[in-house]
């Protein structure tokens, strides 16, 4: 943490023997996982284009070099997701790299700069025809990759209380979640959260979120 960072060991590395070592990570992760049935698509990188956290360079080219190399060692040539913040992109740049457009759904975050809880207003039209505008310019389909289904409060979970970890999400606000997501008219979402809800239920003697999850998946 942060999700985009450098490790204290690559820090006075140069850039381009930074990017030598991505991708050789990239390599061992796709060799090592690409004949797992599992895998249904590959992500490659985590908001590319998104100014999130400490992110030290921003290289299209290299970007570039890192969907190759996926391509270049999956035999089973799987789509390449490239990913957008769902609340502040258009998601062209990622339909431009990518075979496919992941997108992110936060209802209700933290805003360091204002010190409260911010509900997003954007109606679920709002990624509905966006991913139309998509699929009709690029031929390219989107899917969301992260549906907020856990809290997202000023501190990270382990230091967040629980009762300051309710104000952001509970029950009522994964059902809420749940049903916006229906209403966007995205057919495939990934919940962002399981961790959490398993928590709440071994340890927190909290299941109904859990509970509420099984019925989705049955």
């Amino acid at each position: 943490w942060p999700e985009c960072h450098i490790p204290e060991w690559a820090v006075n590395l140069s850039k381009e023997k930074q990017q030598e070592k991505i991708l050789k990570l990239v390599e061992e992760i796709v060799l090592r996982y690409r004949e797992s049935k599992a895998i249904k698509y590959w992500q490659v990188e985590n908001e590319p284009f998104f100014s999130f956290g400490e992110c030290p360079w921003y290289d299209k080219k290299f970007l570039k070099k890192e969907i190759d190399l996926v391509k270049s060692l999956d035999l089973r040539k799987r789509p390449i997701i490239i990913s957008e913040s769902g609340e502040f992109s258009l998601w062209t740049r990622a339909a431009r790299y990518g075979d496919m457009v992941g997108t992110t759904i936060y209802r209700r975050v933290w805003s360091k700069e204002f010190k409260i809880y911010f509900t997003h207003f954007f109606p679920s039209t709002f990624y509905y025809r966006r991913a139309q505008i998509i699929k009709r310019i690029f031929g390219k389909e989107v899917i969301c990759i992260e549906l907020q289904t856990e809290p997202w409060g000023p501190k990270l979970l382990y230091d967040l209380p629980l009762e300051e970890q309710e104000k952001s999400m509970d029950l009522e606000r994964f059902q809420k979640n749940i049903k916006f997501a229906k209403k966007t008219g995205l057919d495939e979402f990934y919940f962002w959260g399981t961790e959490w809800w398993f928590w709440l239920k071994t340890k927190q003697n909290k299941p109904e979120i859990w509970e509420e999850a099984k019925l989705l998946f049955k």
